[in-house]
């Protein structure tokens, strides 16, 4: 069961509290070209990011945020490092959010004085604990950063946020190591309700990334924890986003799009499953609602799979039986099958459609 959290709005998008699990991504485009900046938010909203993120580096950037947030249709949170000049100009000019590192954001005064305008402009904050940036005393103090040195860092300055009479707070505490993420996730979210922000960073390539994000992120969601998630690859953002719903349906936090059960294959197939799984895949209609599909290759698990599904198919040599809530409903050739489970589910999508 997740955790119920405290909830924050960050724009009109809800954050912990029970509310869905929210997909966020950031841009990579310079922040101060405000057409490239707004073209890259729109392909991620279409995506289905729900809350975008851009780096403001310098004033012309948060300038920008007035213009780009007058044409974006998501939530847009700045994100601040070193000046927090910054950090107040953001809000100025709009921010939904702000994320910032305590680890380089300067002493308790400068915090203090984005705090204020935080309270002024009812702007949530992210502390975005990042291992790769943990204060200096910290890391002397355990030796390098640890999970230990990245939940002391976070709840340094939740309690300089509290103290202030502000707890508009997102935490997160992100490591390039899966397990040290995992750890410092569960660890904190047994010390404080603020919802937490799920990530792992820095994860590498693509691949690595991907799993990477499903071990770390998945992990977290089936224990409950987490409030709003960002995959972190290196490629082009509208991937993040496309993987963190992956990742929510694959945990069972989403469904609003197709499941497909497939097998993996073995010498006891008869027929080529992986281009039958492919057609089913490209032709049904996607983000039209939930359907759980399977593609079975033989006679072991074929038919409770296919039995078990919405609509499904168990193939046998050649043919194939087709399933459709638990009954047989056709026999016949492989291909005939594939063509009528295709036909027959989209019709079942677009009923739901319609309901």
């Amino acid at each position: 069961m997740s955790k119920i959290t405290k909830q924050i709005l960050v724009g009109g998008v809800p954050v912990g509290g029970g509310a869905p699990v929210s997909v966020q991504s950031m841009t990579n485009t310079d922040t101060r070209d405000v057409e490239a900046t707004v073209a890259q938010i729109q392909a991620l909203t279409e995506a289905g990011c729900e809350i975008v993120r851009s780096s403001v580096y310098d004033m012309a950037c948060a300038k920008a945020l007035v213009q780009i947030k007058s044409r974006i249709q998501i939530p847009i949170v700045a994100d601040i490092h070193f000046d927090y000049r910054l950090a107040i100009a953001a809000m100025e000019n709009g921010a939904d959010k702000l994320r910032f590192n305590p680890g380089n954001i300067g002493d308790e005064s400068r915090v203090r004085a984005v705090v204020d305008c935080a309270k002024a402009h009812h702007t949530p904050i992210r502390i975005g604990v990042n291992a790769g940036s943990i204060e200096p005393a910290l890391r002397q103090k355990y030796g390098g950063p640890t999970t230990e040195a990245m939940i002391e860092s976070a709840l340094k300055h939740v309690v300089l946020l509290e103290k202030e009479g502000f707890t508009d707070i997102v935490l997160s505490l992100k490591a390039s190591n899966v397990r040290d993420t995992v750890d410092a996730y569960r660890a904190i979210s047994k010390r404080v309700d603020y919802p937490l922000h799920v990530g792992v960073t820095e994860t590498g390539d693509v691949a690595s990334g991907i799993i990477k994000s499903a071990a770390g992120i998945g992990s977290l969601l089936l224990d409950g924890i987490g409030d709003t998630i960002r995959v972190s690859l290196t490629d082009d953002p509208v991937k993040e986003v496309e993987v963190g719903l992956k990742i929510l349906r694959a945990v069972g936090l989403r469904r609003d799009d197709i499941e497909i059960v497939s097998c993996p294959t073995c010498g006891r197939t008869r027929v080529d499953v992986m281009r039958m799984v492919e057609m089913v895949n490209s032709r049904l209609p996607h983000k039209k609602g939930y359907l759980k599909v399977a593609v079975m290759g033989c006679a072991v698990n074929g038919p409770g799979e296919a039995r078990d599904a919405d609509i499904g198919i168990a193939f046998g040599d050649g043919n194939g039986i087709l399933f459709e809530k638990g009954e047989k409903v056709y026999h016949g050739d492989a291909n005939d099958v594939v063509e009528r489970l295709i036909a027959r589910a989209s019709e079942m999508l677009t009923t739901q459609q319609k309901a």
